[in-house]
């Protein structure tokens, strides 16, 4: 695909200078090319947060491999619930300033944090811990705001099977760097909530549409935003009454990381810490299909690291 030209007819949009919606155009060949791969999968397992998640962005080639200096960074953790860190609805605050320290040192000139939240916005950055973190690394270039509605851009994707139009998050688009930060948990609609799910929080409109053919749409979704890497959150993992729990009878300290290129092949992998099987969550057998990365774990190249 094009992205140039994707990007250019974004900001014509947003200026009001153009009048139909930009054209998210991908390849089959290039999607397949995916789905014919052996990656890599790497996990982390310890207490030492920062420690697993450096380990697991040097073994991919460190963070100076994703970014630039200069770059805008997005970094995209689940803040969807007024959920406090032991409840595991919210990515680890330390997961996400540990991310954001890695890409300011590879020269990140800002570092964006944001999502659509589910509960009220104020309480769920807060709660979650994820802002005062953020807020106490003391440097200008991050920023972790709300979410601003009059950024969503609608977007036709040409090869959507389920979904061939639907707005996005303009930042989320045009991001030098796009790092996918979701937590591991249950979900009622969807079984599980991982990487590719953690893309209903770059976008705009009424969500709950979506739950009528919600995999194949999430699947759709991530045909237009293809994180760099993407980083599961699995250090707990909320076993039942998901998306937003709240008991902690319902989460199981897992200390686990989970990490590689490929989104698909790591939300199979971390479908397996629930023990499940790939196939057992419709959204990852969806992605497969569209070419959005592999889902055989015996084709996998997977390593685990104890820190």
């Amino acid at each position: 695909m094009n992205r140039r030209k994707f990007l250019k007819q974004v900001t014509l949009w947003s200026a009001g200078m153009l009048m139909v919606p930009p054209v998210f155009d991908i390849s089959p060949e290039a999607l397949g090319a995916k789905t014919d791969a052996a990656p890599d999968i790497f996990a982390a397992k310890g207490k030492d947060i920062p420690a697993m998640v450096q380990q697991l962005v040097n073994t991919m080639g460190g963070m100076a491999r994703f970014v630039k200096k200069g770059d805008t960074v997005v970094i995209k953790p689940n803040i969807g619930w007024d959920r406090n860190v032991d409840q595991g609805a919210n990515t680890h605050p330390m997961v996400v300033t540990a991310l954001a320290g890695l890409a300011l040192e590879a020269g990140a000139a800002k570092v964006l944090v944001f999502d659509r939240t589910c509960n009220e916005e104020r309480r769920c950055y807060q709660n979650s811990g994820i802002k005062p973190a953020l807020d106490a690394m003391g440097d200008r270039r991050i920023a972790c705001e709300y979410i601003d509605d009059r950024k969503f851009v609608p977007v036709k994707i040409k090869n959507g099977r389920s979904l061939t139009e639907w707005s996005f998050y303009k930042d989320a688009l045009t991001a030098d760097c796009y790092i996918n930060v979701p937590v591991a948990k249950h979900h009622s609609s969807s079984g599980l909530t991982l990487g590719l799910k953690n893309a209903m929080g770059v976008i705009g409109g009424r969500r709950g549409r979506l739950h009528m053919d919600l995999s194949a749409r999430i699947a759709d979704l991530n045909l237009v935003i293809q994180p760099d890497f993407t980083l599961v959150d699995a250090t707990r993992i909320m076993l039942r009454n998901g998306p937003s729990g709240g008991s902690l009878s319902d989460v199981k300290i897992m200390d686990t990381l989970i990490a590689g290129t490929d989104p698909v092949a790591v939300d199979a992998y971390a479908t397996t810490l629930f023990g499940m099987a790939p196939a057992d969550v419709q959204s990852t057998v969806e992605g497969f299909q569209r070419g959005l990365g592999q889902m055989d774990l015996s084709r996998c190249r997977i390593q685990v690291f104890d820190i």
